[in-house]
């Protein structure tokens, strides 16, 4: 039975941000800002586990980033995903979207049997919605994007919502096919207490001492990082940051500030007084 990619992203606390949060070539600087799991991500990980529930199909979570991005394929892993990998390298640093969705559609044919693949809608520290089209492109299979709610499930096909301005659309499509999610269209599960007994030591091998690495292995701990060199026939003109025909030129921190506040009782005369106040800003204004 073919597999079921979830595309995911560890991304900086944009509840967080400071002055620091931009490297002088443009790109995010993610040692010094705290990370999450990207939100919508987390409902494309329960759209795919809700299809899992129906259909059995093996669900993978493919993310890519540096080491400790290893974190939210645990996340995955104890949520019930049944595989992850870390795409990891520095030569995949300073990829912009068209980069990044290269690198990801190239990973996707390398692990192969995929004919399914779901994403968050977008990134918050990008919110460019590009990198899932992008991979559905360069992977050659029908999109589905801005999904609302999953509905029907067989092995090759899915029958999804998406919400218009005017409407909602129901769409049945067949795989090979791409989704991307918003975060309407479902609450992610917790984390299960089984799974996390299951792979509470799970860890990628760099971070693994060497006389223990038999054991992970023994029990499936450990979790695959792909490099540039694990990938045949990525080119290697087409990522990172020479590879990106997008660049941010500079990242301002602009301070909202609200105007005068006045508050009125939310009874009878407080009701009176806003509305005195009404008038006589109607009339000063129109004089």
């Amino acid at each position: 039975m073919s597999k079921i990619v979830v595309l995911a992203k560890q991304v900086p606390d944009t509840s967080n941000i400071r002055g620091n949060a931009m490297k002088e070539d443009g790109t995010v600087n993610r040692a010094a800002l705290p990370t999450v799991f990207n939100p919508e991500d987390l409902n494309a990980l329960e759209t795919a586990l809700q299809i899992k529930d129906r259909t059995g199909r093996e669900v993978v979570l493919l993310t890519m980033g540096p080491l400790k991005a290893v974190e939210i394929i645990k996340q995955a892993l104890y949520m019930g995903a049944d595989a992850g990998y870390l795409l990891t390298d520095k030569k995949f640093a300073g990829s912009d979207t068209w980069a990044t969705s290269y690198i990801l559609a190239e990973a996707i044919k390398k692990i192969g049997g995929v004919d399914l693949v779901v994403a968050g809608r977008q990134a918050i520290d990008g919110d460019t919605a590009q990198v899932g089209p992008q991979v559905a492109e360069k992977l050659g299979f029908d999109q589905v994007t801005y999904v609302t709610a999953l509905n029907e499930v067989t092995d090759t096909t899915v029958t999804v919502e998406r919400d218009g301005e005017f409407q909602t659309e129901v769409i049945r499509a067949r795989s090979p096919l791409l989704l991307t999610v918003t975060s309407a269209a479902n609450t992610p599960r917790y984390p299960s207490a089984r799974q996390m007994l299951r792979y509470f030591k799970a860890d990628i091998k760099e971070n693994i001492p060497a006389e223990e690495q038999a054991e992970y292995e023994r029990n499936g701990w450990i979790i695959p990082t792909l490099t540039f060199a694990d990938i045949p026939g990525i080119n290697e003109a087409h990522i990172g940051l020479k590879g990106s025909p997008t660049k941010v030129n500079a990242i301002r921190d602009i301070a909202v500030q609200g105007g005068d506040l006045k508050m009125y009782d939310p009874r009878l005369d407080g009701v009176k007084a806003l509305v005195r106040d009404l008038m006589k800003q109607y009339v000063e204004v129109q004089s």
